[in-house]
């Protein structure tokens, strides 16, 4: 018989060594990771510690038989593995109560191997097809979240400055700014499905040559965001960096980071001041202060921050989703940096990005692109 390489992982129940051996071997020679237990309870144990892609199981063995492990199997909290049985069996209704118990498909003992091997390859296909598919799922929701929630900030934008500008008591001067902000934030908006688009297809890259300068994204953020900070009361204090200093991310990507951390200073700190600063951090870092002087976060909930779908308080505003902070938090540890709540002296709360400097190589493609 030929050899045919194979993947998965396939766990054999038998109390018979011999059978234990036999079936090891042949699937091993088909390139499957094989792993044998001589008795219900070390299945149920080693199912426990990793589960497999299939399980083949006699179905009658002393203490625990076949029945009653695919019953415990079942009682486990993770999905459940197909189950072949492999029986010396042929009662039609002891194979029809095997079926009902859950099993996906049996061997009759003495097996054929090109039978066995039949049986096992269609099944280890399936569950691995299926699990492909799983993964799939998950990720497109997963991005489909990611677009959902970071085109909020720009769409609210855009939605603010228009309805400013439809206002009857709008101010002449403040048109182009208001124009700006619309300009801007439909060009990050573009931005954004872009780099989604690229990441879907799998033609994103990592850029070593990205920078983002600290200084620039603090003025950035407060002429992006003063109108709606000044409507709800907030009072904006900036501290830029001591020098210049350049951090290792794409600037769209930190300025991303920071909106969503001052769109929750807008929800849950109005009437507040707000301090937005760029300082040192642990040698070769930088940091990104945004901090407010509101109710802050309880210190029982601050664990929960960064967990997805978890709101800072109660209620909803039909926009939030819950998944700001744990996005942000993904997208700097991805970037090399971190990201982590602190309560403030006297009243409020203070988040930080901390990133790397940016090489000197980021820096001097930077320049050249600007010139």
């Amino acid at each position: 018989m030929n050899s045919v390489a194979s993947s998965g992982r396939i766990l054999v129940v038998d109390d018979q060594p011999v059978n234990l051996r036999v079936v090891s071997t042949l699937l091993s020679r088909q390139g499957y990771e094989v792993i044998t237990a001589g008795h219900g309870e070390e299945a149920i144990a080693l199912y426990r510690e990793a589960a497999p892609d299939l399980v083949l199981l006699d179905m009658f063995m002393p203490g625990m038989d076949g029945f009653d492990v695919i019953k415990a199997l079942q009682a486990l909290p993770s999905p459940m593995t197909p189950v072949i049985f492999v029986t010396a069996a042929q009662d039609r209704d002891m194979l029809l109560r095997a079926f009902d118990a859950g099993v996906v498909d049996y061997v009759t003992k003495p097996f054929l191997p090109e039978e066995l091997l039949a049986r096992v390859n269609a099944h280890i296909g399936l569950k691995l097809t299926r699990d492909r598919l799983e993964r799939v799922a998950r990720e497109r929701e997963q991005l489909v979240n990611l677009v959902a929630h970071d085109l909020k900030n720009p769409l609210s934008s855009v939605l603010f400055a228009s309805d400013l500008l439809l206002d009857e008591a709008c101010r002449p001067e403040r048109v182009p700014h208001y124009l700006t902000i619309i300009h801007e934030s439909v060009h990050d908006a573009l931005g954004y499905i872009r780099e989604y688009l690229e990441t879907s297809s799998g033609a994103a890259q990592v850029r070593p040559d990205v920078s983002a300068n600290l200084a620039e994204t603090l003025e950035w953020l407060l002429r992006r965001y003063d109108m709606q900070l000044e409507a709800r009361g907030i009072r904006v204090v900036t501290v830029p960096p001591p020098c210049e200093a350049r951090v290792a991310i794409d600037e769209r990507v930190l300025r991303q980071v920071a909106e969503n951390l001052i769109t929750n200073a807008l929800k849950y700190a109005p009437d507040c001041e707000l301090t937005l600063a760029g300082r040192n951090g642990g040698p070769g870092y930088w940091q990104l202060i945004v901090a407010d002087r509101g109710p802050g976060i309880p210190a029982h909930q601050q664990r929960e921050l960064f967990k997805p779908f978890t709101r800072l308080h109660h209620g909803n505003d039909g926009l939030s989703n819950g998944l700001g902070l744990a996005l942000a938090k993904q997208i700097i540890v991805k970037a090399g940096g971190q990201l982590w709540y602190e309560a403030r002296d006297g009243g409020g709360a203070q988040f930080v990005i901390e990133l790397p400097e940016a090489s000197m190589a980021a820096v001097e493609a930077r320049t050249a692109s600007a010139v």
